[in-house]
């Protein structure tokens, strides 16, 4: 299959569904080295403290959340969730995302009093905060619009926010695994809003649970539109649906297989041709998926989590240090590089292993 000028919906969906693995691979691989012939894989270290894990919606994929009356519900202070982010930059993280639930009794002034509070104990941290689901949900709280939140975290500094709570960008998808959630229109209404207020942020999609290939497809034509017109995203995040205790898991008993992770990262590759870069992760997926996934038009590992607590929740537990990290981009024939949230190289560490050292089957597997 010849590419002319950009992918279509039928293309696309050829890419996904039936084009052969290895023919995928090398046309994404391809691409991502026209764009970064250097070699590079980007990392960041950075800390995931959940503020709260009571959340109101319910969605069936999440193990995390708890209602306010659960005896395992909690609301940490602003100061806990500094102690926490200072804990972690002394290990080395550099960034802080921060979320949380869609907690009804956490208002826009508690957001705010957790920047300064973080900013004041932990200057040097970048705090990357609060998905577009969770600003949807406080303009509802705030009885304000969305702009308003918005200009509200710029106004206080904040320069970047997390693409999470995309899951699967069509209705009748998110009517199943997140009913009560930000729709499709709000979801992407939030991005178009922080981008063109100056807002960077990323994109996420989470597989492998009631969705078809063509809603992978739609999902990735959605970003694609609105990165046409506000080139806000700085990258694309893809990750598979851990069933573990989730209340999904009794519609949904086993997790994808690896080979649809790599065939997601290596078409998203070649259809978000506006996208800056495109995440592999050895985090949410394995270390082989993560590494596979460079050789499918990833360009970008993630992060180094200091601190993680929704994955372990679902039963998905992974540790990381730096070395660990940096051994495993090594190990896929690729160059280390530390990044920060705006995906701007802070440090290129040494080359890979001489050829002949395995890639895949390694001490830190």
């Amino acid at each position: 299959m010849l590419k002319k000028h950009r992918y279509d919906r039928g293309q696309a969906l050829e890419l996904l569904a039936d084009l052969p693995m290895g023919q995928l691979m090398r046309l994404a691989h391809q691409d991502r080295t026209r764009r970064y012939p250097g070699g590079k894989v980007t990392f960041v270290v950075d800390t995931n403290p959940n503020y709260t894990n009571v959340c109101v919606t319910g969605c069936a994929f999440c193990a995390f959340c708890r209602k306010s009356r659960d005896a395992d519900a909690y609301l940490l202070s602003p100061r806990e969730v500094a102690d926490s982010v200072k804990a972690a930059a002394a290990k080395g993280a550099t960034t802080v995302l921060l979320q949380g639930g869609h907690n009804p009794n956490v208002g826009l002034k508690d957001w705010l009093d957790y920047i300064d509070t973080i900013r004041s104990m932990c200057p040097q941290v970048h705090i990357h905060p609060f998905s577009p689901a969770e600003i949807a949900f406080m303009a509802g709280q705030e009885k304000c619009s969305v702009a308003d939140v918005l200009q509200t975290l710029w106004d206080a500094g904040i320069r970047t926010l997390p693409g999470g709570g995309a899951e699967i960008l069509t209705e009748p998808v998110r009517k199943i695994i997140a009913p009560r959630k930000a729709t499709t229109g709000q979801w992407l209404d939030v991005c178009e809003k922080a981008h063109r207020i100056g807002f960077k942020t990323t994109a996420t999609m989470m597989f492998g649970h009631v969705e078809t290939d063509g809603d992978i497809i739609d999902h990735l034509f959605q970003l694609r539109s609105l990165q046409d017109r506000t080139s806000g995203f700085t990258s694309f995040i893809p990750w598979s649906f851990k069933p573990g205790r989730t209340p999904l898991a009794q519609r949904v008993k086993h997790p994808a297989h690896p080979a649809r992770y790599v065939r997601i990262i290596a078409t998203a590759r070649l259809v978000l041709d506006n996208f800056p870069h495109i995440q592999s992760s050895w985090f949410s997926e394995n270390i082989s998926a993560g590494q596979l996934g460079l050789l499918a038009g990833a360009d970008d590992f993630g992060g180094v989590l200091v601190e993680e607590h929704v994955h372990k929740e679902a039963g998905h537990d992974r540790q990381a240090t730096v070395d660990r990290v940096v051994t495993i981009i090594r190990r896929a024939g690729f160059v280390p590089a530390r990044r920060d949230s705006f995906y701007r190289i802070q440090e290129t560490l040494s080359p890979p292993v001489p050829v002949g050292t395995s890639s895949f089957r390694s001490s830190v597997d």
